[in-house]
């Protein structure tokens, strides 16, 4: 009879199970917190994720932590409050160049670009001559440094002294030019691409700027940045991430109609806006990342080190060994 009634207990047990699969539920996946900008770009992308549920498909669950600036990013992961932030290699290297374990896989080619109102009369860089020039970002800002070198290069003109710099936040800036307080500005690619469909020029491009200074392969400015003791703990965390995003790039680089799903988070006033940030993004997608790609970073890097001195690149002369993510998959 005990024994009976025990067999009972267990086909009563199989019965509950079949009847709720949940009871049988696996192991929860890992969490993977990620820093970002409020209202950064870069939420698109993480969106698309979520939206289509590439983390889980890969094995792990997004969250993500809003985080007011570049700043709090850096703070939140150096204290632990998340695992990944988009970040440039240049912090990374700086972090490194002081024992920091920070690494860098490849996230965005987007760089900035010097845009004038077409009314300006400003058809080359010696037309800046005693003009004001709007820079996003301050003195140290990237696209700044690479622009004077390009201008000294190109044209052996020191465009410190040569213009008038108005140092200011994106939007603003976009509004002094759309006003007409400005007649250039140098901004970042998405506040270019708004300006774009507003119908001011680009006059040129970081991109285009490098060839000059030596760099013949663009090398992604934007990564994802995480410790790697961390990733060497998590590698199929960092690898779904990874694996995730290149998916979800895929996405924004074939379907308009995503696009037409994330109108509302890219704030885009109408059409030409849209299209104008779709195609800015698109052509950001990095295709590949490998030794050409690290060479030229390394050049980059001896370029805004004798430009920008310690205060951008930190006490190390070189690109830090370890700055890129040795197996970020393409």
């Amino acid at each position: 009879m005990i024994m009976r009634r025990g067999a009972l207990a267990v086909l009563a047990m199989i019965a509950a199970v079949m009847t709720n699969p949940a009871a049988l539920a696996a192991e929860p996946l890992p969490v993977l917190r990620l820093g970002a900008l409020k209202f950064g770009t870069v939420n698109w992308e993480l969106d698309v994720i979520r939206h289509h549920g590439l983390d889980e498909a890969n094995d792990f669950v997004l969250e993500v932590v809003d985080m007011a600036g570049n700043n709090a990013s850096a703070v939140a992961l150096q204290g632990g409050a998340v695992d990944v932030i988009v970040s440039d290699w240049l912090w990374v290297s700086r972090q490194r160049a002081v024992g920091a374990d920070y690494t860098f896989a490849p996230y965005s080619l987007t760089v900035g670009a010097l845009m004038v109102r077409p009314d300006s009369g400003i058809d080359s860089l010696a037309d800046l001559a005693g003009r004001k020039l709007g820079i996003a970002g301050g003195p140290v800002d990237k696209s700044w440094l690479l622009l004077q070198a390009y201008a000294q290069s190109t044209q052996g003109i020191d465009l410190a002294d040569a213009v008038e710099p108005v140092f200011g936040a994106p939007p603003l800036l976009n509004e002094l030019i759309a006003s007409d307080d400005l007649p250039a500005v140098l901004n970042f690619w998405h506040y270019n691409a708004r300006l774009a469909a507003a119908g001011m020029t680009e006059l040129v491009s970081v991109s285009a700027m490098l060839p000059a200074l030596g760099v013949e392969t663009p090398p992604p400015l934007l990564g994802w940045v995480f410790s790697e003791e961390w990733a060497v703990e998590h590698p199929a965390v960092i690898e779904g991430l990874l694996t995730a995003s290149r998916a979800a790039k895929q996405i924004l680089a074939e379907s308009d109609a995503e696009w037409e799903r994330l109108r509302p988070m890219t704030r885009a006033a109408d059409d030409k806006t849209l299209i104008a940030l779709r195609d800015a993004h698109r052509a950001g997608i990095p295709r590949s990342f490998g030794p050409a790609e690290i060479e030229a970073a390394e050049t980059m890097f001896s370029v805004m080190a004798e430009l920008g001195g310690e205060k951008l690149t930190g006490s190390s002369a070189e690109l830090a060994a370890g700055t890129f993510w040795p197996h970020f998959g393409f």
